[in-house]
């Protein structure tokens, strides 16, 4: 329509809820970390010119005009498909798990810097991991990331509640590390081991070059993508269903 307003953006497909015959609607995490929702027109179309470029998890350019009540989608082309992701269920699985997660740490006319490439490593992750293990590691890194970021980082040095400097639990409704005295005061606190506590510090500490390359046993990654998950899960206040999945595949 001439002269309606327009803006360009690159942004990751977090989402896409079907509308009508034809149509999605598009729950996108902008380039400034902002939560932006567009009409893709015809993008259920087979042939139709945004089906391919509006796929999950794929990095677009996209030109979007600004609607009554929803943007609608007026071009867009494909920065990066994340193709080492598709076709491959674990990998599926994963890269779900984290665009969840996504969609509950952005927010419309709220841009942050931070979120649209943490997002885009935590997908590139999820292409490189070498096995189910480091899929697992991927996701948790990115949920402790992304959160800690947030403003919801597990204390992990000493006990929360009284500052012993040797704790041994850990609580996701405390908010980290307990001491065994303070943890009897505590429900679900549970025990974890000095190795599990080193790699909850390394997921917020390294980077996903340093993760993917590093060896971990699959019970151990197990355990860490529960923790992330129950963090998530907690400090959002939402049901994780597709890192539900993830976990239980």
């Amino acid at each position: 329509m001439p002269g309606r307003h327009t803006y360009r953006t690159n942004a990751i497909v977090l989402d896409r809820t079907k509308l009508g015959e034809q149509d999605l609607i598009l729950t996108l995490l902008a380039s400034d970390g902002s939560e932006v929702r567009a009409v893709a027109k015809g993008a259920r179309k087979p042939g139709g010119r945004l089906a391919a470029r509006t796929d999950l998890f794929s990095e677009v350019d996209l030109l979007i005009a600004v609607g009554r009540s929803l943007d609608v989608v007026s071009e867009a082309s494909l920065v990066n498909a994340h193709v080492g992701i598709r076709g491959d269920l674990d990998r599926v699985s994963a890269a779900c798990a984290a665009c969840e997660v996504a969609r509950l740490t952005c927010f419309d006319g709220t841009g942050d810097p931070f979120l649209y490439p943490i997002l885009s490593r935590a997908l590139r992750a999820c292409e490189e991991a070498s096995d189910r293990s480091h899929l697992d590691l991927a996701v948790a890194a990115y949920v402790f990331k992304v959160l800690a970021h947030g403003g919801w980082r597990p204390e992990l040095d000493q006990c929360i509640a009284c500052g012993d400097a040797a704790p041994t639990f850990f609580s996701v409704g405390a908010g980290g590390m307990l001491c065994e005295s303070c943890a009897r005061e505590v429900e679900g606190a549970e025990r974890v081991s000095p190795s599990l506590t080193s790699w909850l510090r390394a997921l917020m500490q390294s980077t996903f070059d340093q993760l993917m390359a590093a060896e971990i046993d699959a019970d151990t990654a197990l355990a860490l993508a529960g923790v992330a998950h129950s963090w998530a899960s907690t400090h959002l206040d939402a049901r994780l269903r597709a890192f539900e999945f993830m976990l239980a595949s």
